[in-house]
């Protein structure tokens, strides 16, 4: 399925104009014309089927024929991550993440974090691709990065909250502490892991100290596998 992504449409919604972007892409390079059938979503859970009424490629214009709503999933994951050194790998969690399945993400800046400024721009592209090539009717939240302390202090209490490290210390294996249907939050290190004063902090304020297995994984691997591990314990 050749999935959309636009954001502004709404269940009120009969008709849609794309940008002259969209417009090209739809008319020059998957020539569609009048009549042909185009898959829309809004990321909030709506699949729009829509008949292009107007082929131009500077202003394409579609109706909506059809519209299908799909539930959300039978849980809540929320995945805060330090950033990585290199762009690209943290690229690749959002996008592998985001095709396992995951519902808000947030850059948190720690202690041994060895990229402290990041922008956002192009990891919102990758989840609109991740989100429209795995065919997801949902949108990945995505936060502002933020302090580790200020976002285990703001981190509310009613969910699951655990902090994958790598120290060696009592920790739970995490497949082993997911039910189904759980709202759930989980903390991934830096490529130097949290510091000891981090998972202080963090086991001060309700985290569970967990591991997600025997070997030593790298930031990304870590969040995909961490990922990976809540979706299967709700198939």
């Amino acid at each position: 399925m050749q999935l959309f992504y636009t954001p502004q449409l709404t269940a009120e919604d009969t008709s849609f104009t794309f940008d002259k972007d969209e417009s090209r892409h739809i008319v020059k390079v998957l020539r569609k014309k009048e009549g042909d059938t185009i898959n829309i979503t809004n990321g909030e859970g709506i699949l729009f089927i829509a008949e292009v009424a107007f082929a131009n490629e500077k202003k394409c214009e579609v109706k909506i024929t059809k519209k299908e709503f799909f539930e959300p999933m039978p849980y809540y994951l929320h995945l805060a991550v330090a950033p990585t050194k290199m762009n690209d790998r943290y690229e690749w969690f959002l996008e592998k993440a985001t095709e396992i399945g995951i519902n808000e993400i947030t850059p948190i800046i720690c202690e041994h974090s060895e990229r402290t400024n990041v922008k956002t721009d192009r990891f919102e592209k990758i989840l609109h691709s991740a989100m429209k090539q795995s065919v997801q009717f949902y949108m990945p939240k995505l936060n502002e990065p933020i302090s580790f302390n200020d976002f285990v202090e703001a981190t509310e209490k009613d969910c699951k909250l655990y902090i994958a490290h790598c120290e060696e210390t009592e920790k739970k294996l995490l497949k082993n502490e997911l039910s189904p249907k759980e709202k759930i939050t989980i903390l991934i290190g830096p490529e130097g892991d949290f510091s000891p004063k981090e998972i202080q902090l963090a086991l001060s304020r309700g985290f569970i100290p967990v591991s997600l297995g025997n070997t030593r994984l790298r930031t990304e691997t870590a969040a995909v596998v961490a990922a990976h591990s809540v979706a299967f314990t709700n198939e």
